[in-house]
């Protein structure tokens, strides 16, 4: 193991115990599951190029999702941080932006959370032709 791949282990190790400490909870299972996630919609193109999903919805129980709100709003960047190291560590290209997005929810199954992911595509300037010139943020003409 290299001393990147190292070095990346063990700031993962230290994040997820410090989630575990945080939280009350063990994190491991619910990145786990953003992994799978990824893991089972990743798709070889033609190309032979790995691409996997860059749109994931996790939604919490809500009393699960209210903990974390007590503690900040950075769960979702730390879960999208997460699963971009596991992408690269693999050899996955994103299909676009990665954005990891979570809900609030009282049905979800067995009252702890529930992993979708989808594509959603990178939206380029050239659909918009105002999009080159600079705009206009004081009301005027």
């Amino acid at each position: 193991m290299g001393a990147v791949s190292a070095l990346e282990k063990t700031l993962e190790n230290r994040m997820e115990a410090l989630w575990a400490r945080v939280f009350d909870k063990d994190p491991v299972e619910l990145l786990d599951a953003l992994r799978t996630e990824c893991d089972s919609k990743a798709v070889v193109s033609p190309a032979g190029r790995v691409l996997a999903p860059n749109a994931y919805d996790v939604a919490l129980a809500g009393s699960v999702h209210d903990e974390l709100a007590r503690h900040g709003g950075r769960v979702g960047q730390v879960l999208t941080d997460s699963l971009a190291r596991h992408a690269e560590r693999r050899g996955y290209e994103w299909a676009g932006p990665l954005a990891v997005h979570i809900t609030r929810s009282d049905d979800v199954p067995g009252g702890r959370y529930r992993v979708a992911s989808g594509v959603l595509p990178h939206v380029s300037a050239d659909g918009f032709p105002d999009a080159g010139r600079p705009q206009r943020t004081d009301g005027g003409s």
